[in-house]
């Protein structure tokens, strides 16, 4: 991999965690008067992100690029720290990484040492490891360094089963994930990655929902997690029953982990799977490649209810209705698929899904393949939020980055800013209008003088919601390796209203 590189110290990074001002409302009582003003939008004072390890294969290279768009009202300090998960088998003995090793002191882990961290907001900053000894990435940015912190994590592997290119944004810690899409047929090698960022234990149910509905398996039961340590669960370990189509529910008990599904196949490549959005009636599912040669839709909704949707593609020219798949009818607690096949005809697309009737929550994601015969790759597009007031791709080139924005509904004008390069550049701004129930899929801006690997920012200015997704490509022996990840909303700010009222005459 062409990109600079900082030295992972213990081999490898370890990456933030995510929690910011609390949103406050002042109580409704009618006839008594509000005691705050219109809330002040102020940026995250901590964040957290998790990486899962990056590949158990011994020829995998993995580079990670940490970035922080520059934000106002942030102040001077803060820092962001990368630590190295422990990786635990699934006996609690310690794997990979550092090893988990006992440091002599009663119930503490080693779990690897700090990685160097960018010096400021606005410029990238990379790391590289080699094979299958890289652990998963745990850790926290605060002050400056929170408010958008993104990072991205990019696999490339030469030959084997998944290979090609893999690549996942590190997440923030959750309770519920959704991930439909995944499997355990023949030639599929499926992994649930589940770290654990925090001072205690986690305590994980992994349910799977199939065409029939759930999965009988108590394996998946009470999985624990050590503190600061990631666990990678082998699905075909949970269940007898070959499933050519899942959706995997990640159910915390007790703390909090973050979760993807590596997806690894043995003649299509293979790559994460990120969570859907949380279930809703309506989900938008942006990105897919115009030279897609096979598209695959899998849908679930966890209640009893069934839920019938409305499929349109978002086009460059507007929504459109693929021929012989108008709806899709996805029962109750049953995982649907639908084969699209080559449904953007060489156009930038995007996929709608809204209720024909009431609407019932979904999730859903999209597998998405190029390429023909033995050289095929695989991607996985989940459905996801709108771009909101920021979202950012952190691994970009000057060659191989598209950048996919689509409108389902309102016209809208968005802002794409390219960051400094890691290793030197100026950044550049460039304004979009996506119109009306459009797809465009745009070749970003690039720094001038661009050296290294650089960020792209996405700002909605006006208009109506915008999804987004990046699309990043490698291709080695033919094969053409690529991988997208989304766009959501960073959530770098938040909304803290101000008391109107001095409230020190309440304290007596």
């Amino acid at each position: 991999m062409n990109r600079t590189t900082l030295s992972l110290i213990a081999g490898a990074s370890a990456l933030a965690a995510v929690t910011g001002f609390a949103a406050l409302s002042a109580p409704d009582t009618p006839g008594a008067e509000s005691t705050a003003k219109a809330a002040a939008q102020l940026p995250v004072e901590r964040t957290s992100l998790l990486c899962p390890a990056p590949s158990m294969s011994d020829i995998a290279e993995t580079s990670y690029t940490s970035f922080t768009p520059v934000t106002k009202g942030t102040g001077s300090g803060g820092k962001a720290e990368l630590r190295a998960a422990a990786q635990e088998s699934r006996d609690g003995s310690g794997v990979g990484g550092d090893k988990g090793k006992d440091d002599g002191k009663s119930g503490e882990r080693k779990t690897g040492k700090p990685m160097p961290t960018s010096k400021e907001p606005g410029k990238p900053v990379t790391g590289d490891s080699s094979g299958a000894e890289s652990p998963a990435l745990v850790g926290t940015a605060d002050g400056r360094f929170a408010p958008g912190w993104t990072v991205q994590e990019t696999t490339e592997v030469a030959a084997g089963t998944g290979r090609g290119l893999q690549g996942v944004n590190c997440a923030a810690p959750d309770t519920s994930f959704w991930f439909p899409g995944a499997s355990t047929a023949a030639g599929r090698t499926d992994y649930v990655h589940l770290t654990n960022p925090d001072d205690s234990a986690a305590v994980v149910d992994i349910e799977l929902y199939g065409k029939d509905g759930a999965l009988q398996s108590t394996v998946g039961e009470g999985i624990t997690v050590q503190p600061h340590s990631s666990e990678p669960v082998l699905l075909s370990t949970l269940t007898d029953e070959e499933q050519t189509n899942l959706t995997v529910h990640v159910n915390v008990r007790s703390g909090r982990v973050g979760a993807a599904v590596q997806a690894l196949d043995d003649k299509l490549g293979g790559d994460w799977l990120a969570a859907s959005t949380d279930p809703s009636g309506s989900l938008v599912l942006p990105g897919i490649p115009k030279d897609a040669t096979s598209v695959r839709l899998v849908a679930f909704t966890p209640g009893d209810a069934d839920a019938d949707l409305k499929l349109r593609l978002a086009s460059p020219s507007g929504l459109i209705t693929p021929a012989g798949h108008e709806t899709v009818h996805v029962k109750g607690g049953m995982t649907t698929a639908v084969d699209l096949g080559d449904v953007t005809r060489g156009e930038a697309g995007s996929l709608v899904l809204t209720p024909t009737d009431q609407p019932v929550p979904v999730v859903a994601a999209l597998r998405v393949v190029r390429g023909k015969g033995d050289k095929q790759e695989t991607a996985f597009i989940p459905a996801t939020r709108p771009v909101g007031t920021r979202a950012t791709s952190a691994d970009n080139s000057a060659k191989g980055s598209t950048l996919s924005l689509t409108a389902p509904g309102r016209a809208a004008t968005v802002e794409v800013t390219a960051s400094a390069g890691s290793g030197g550049g100026t950044p550049v701004s460039k304004t979009y209008t996506i119109k009306a129930g459009t797809t465009q899929d745009i070749e970003p801006p690039v720094p001038g003088g661009l050296k290294g690997t650089y960020a792209l920012t996405v700002e909605t200015k006006s208009g109506g919601p915008v999804y987004g997704a990046r699309t990043l490509t490698a291709t080695e022996g033919d094969v053409p390796g690529f991988t997208v990840q989304t766009l959501p909303d960073d959530r770098g700010m938040v909304a803290v209203p101000e008391a109107e009222e001095d409230l020190s005459v309440l304290q007596r």
